[in-house]
């Protein structure tokens, strides 16, 4: 039987796979999630997600490791994770009534070879009022979120329209990944 590891401690992650089916386990490790700024948005979440699964590869090179990483990128700027609650509400002011884009790299490492991606979605949020943002900060789910929302939750109800992979954006471009697993030699359950 094939070993599968996701090298993430992500809840949306752990359950976008539990969704397939998929028999896995969970090692994250914590990575120097710095980067250079020069480096292209989708060369920072490449960069990233392989960082992360070359951290849990290497000591599980019989596995199929998947390593992912999240950003949102809103007027050329790269949004993060909040760190705190004022870091949060300004984020949120920034996407309030305009579009942006989220970029989720992969990197999936397996016994005899490799592959990395990303995926780009464009979103776009309602015009959101000061209340509507405090409503959402105090609920504390946009603390431990790339660009301090998450669309399958709460975060829903800011969001006006998409266009490209809902996946990737709760934070792992399901079909691509599948499909670049199989490419892999990953064989699935069913």
């Amino acid at each position: 039987m094939q070993n599968l590891i996701l090298a993430s401690s992500s809840p949306r992650r752990k359950e976008l796979l539990e969704n397939l089916h998929l028999t896995f386990a969970i090692s994250s490790s914590d990575v120097d999630e710095s980067f250079d700024p020069k480096l292209s948005p989708e060369e920072v979440v490449m960069e990233l997600a392989e960082r992360k699964a070359q951290a849990v590869f290497k000591e599980n090179r019989d596995a199929f490791v998947i390593g992912s990483d999240t950003i949102v990128v809103a007027n050329n700027q790269i949004l993060g994770k909040p760190a705190d609650e004022a870091e949060a509400v300004q984020m949120l002011k920034i996407l309030s009534g305009s579009q942006h884009e989220v970029f989720t790299g992969v990197s999936i490492l397996s016994p005899t070879s490799s592959t990395k991606f990303y995926e780009k979605t464009d979103v776009w949020f309602w015009e959101l009022t000061d209340d509507e943002i405090r409503s959402y900060v105090k609920s504390g789910e946009p603390l431990d979120k790339a660009g301090a929302y998450g669309i399958q939750q709460l975060g829903s109800m800011l969001v006006k329209k998409i266009h490209g992979d809902y996946f990737a954006v709760v934070g792992l471009p399901v079909a691509r990944t599948i499909r670049e697993l199989k490419r892999l030699g990953y064989h699935l359950p069913y």
